[in-house]
């Protein structure tokens, strides 16, 4: 998953993909989910390949703001967990991985 804040305002699946492989060059239809952030905190724009065609997903949250990440080099990767927070309107940077659990080989 890429997060990307690029203009795109009116911008529709077309457009996006053209963006993502212009400005990034990127393959559009790799799979990768693109987010891309408006100017107003509150809303975003994914884009992604589904293996039959391109799926356009735009969100608006109705209170508050998404809690959009650092990005370096105009990208940003993210984990699943963390992508599902983001798209929750929830802080990402409270998403860590699972800490790995030991298995006790016998009771003891």
């Amino acid at each position: 998953m890429r997060l990307c804040r690029a203009p795109h305002n009116r911008k529709g699946a077309e457009g996006l993909a053209a963006l993502v492989k212009a400005e990034m060059g990127a393959d559009p239809f790799s799979g990768t989910i693109y987010v891309f952030r408006a100017k107003r905190t509150d809303r975003i724009k994914l884009i992604f390949w589904d293996g039959s065609g391109v799926c356009l997903v735009a969100k608006r949250l109705e209170d508050g703001e998404f809690h959009w990440p650092r990005m370096q080099d105009g990208v940003m990767h993210l984990t699943s967990a963390q992508f599902s927070a983001l798209f929750e309107g929830l802080d990402w940077k409270r998403v860590h991985a699972p800490s790995e659990t030991r298995t006790p080989v016998q009771a003891g």
